[in-house]
């Protein structure tokens, strides 16, 4: 059976005026929205400020979600009155870290995940969170989503990769890899700790072929793109395309 994985945003939280202008209603390129995802029309990767007008664009209907998977609670990421929306007529799951400050929200109910432990959502699917290199009081979990035999790993938000996250993901052959990627080509950036850039992707992936993170048939996309950072979005195609990484864009729709 196949899986259905759409880009609803894949922006770092450097934001283009543009989304209030003539991309209000559209997807654009180069005005990219709050890094978000959907995975079968019903499971929510993050749902931050633009969430509900990137769901209105692509066509969903907020009532089919059931669960929102929140990678960490920074406002590009996790916005209540986002979730609100979504869950205004209908009970939807919030998926969060264990210790997650979380208002209090109606028809939400929300489930607390610890670090490496596997949760089945329902038949369908399970997640697992695991910790990411980044700021530490809202530091974000990386997810590795199971649905239907296919495994995707959505990175967003993180440097490099944890010791204990990368062990994790040994000998997984991903289906599809998402990487955070918020800083350009270039090298000498502050961010490293906490960011990746395109370097710093071109010298993980190798890394993540020797212990079987992916493979031959994994799909390799970089999102959570700053643009401020990168240069045009047809331009970054072009860098990357000689390391076969995509760069993902607001829209992007994946069969797996």
């Amino acid at each position: 059976m196949s899986v259905k994985f759409q880009f609803l945003g894949t922006c770092a939280a450097d934001f283009s005026p543009r989304l209030q202008g003539d991309c209000k209603d559209r997807f654009d390129f180069d005005a990219r929205r709050a890094s978000c995802a959907i995975i079968n029309g019903r499971y929510l990767l993050d749902c931050g400020p633009h969430c509900p007008e990137s769901l209105a664009i692509a066509g969903y209907d907020p009532k089919d979600i059931t669960d929102i998977f929140i990678t960490h609670t920074h406002n590009d990421h996790f916005k209540k009155d986002s979730v609100a929306y979504i869950a205004k007529d209908h009970s939807v799951r919030l998926w969060v870290r264990e210790d997650a400050v979380i208002p209090e929200i109606e028809n939400v109910t929300v489930i607390r995940m610890n670090n490496y432990e596997k949760y089945e959502a329902n038949d369908e699917l399970s997640v697992t969170g695991l910790p990411a290199n980044h700021a530490e009081k809202t530091c974000p979990r990386h997810l590795l989503v199971e649905i239907d035999g296919k495994k995707i790993f959505y990175g967003m938000d993180g440097g490099w990769l944890l010791n204990r996250t990368y062990a994790h993901l040994w000998h997984q052959n991903l289906d599809l890899c998402i990487l955070d990627c918020t800083c350009g080509d270039y090298v000498g950036d502050y961010r490293m700790g906490e960011h990746n850039s395109v370097p710093m992707i071109r010298l993980m992936l190798p890394s993540f072929r020797t212990v079987g993170i992916i493979d031959d048939h994994t799909l390799i996309y970089i999102s959570h793109l700053a643009p401020s950072l990168h240069k045009s979005h047809a331009e970054t195609v072009e860098i990357c395309k000689k390391d076969n990484i995509n760069v993902a864009f607001d829209g992007l729709r994946l069969t797996l």
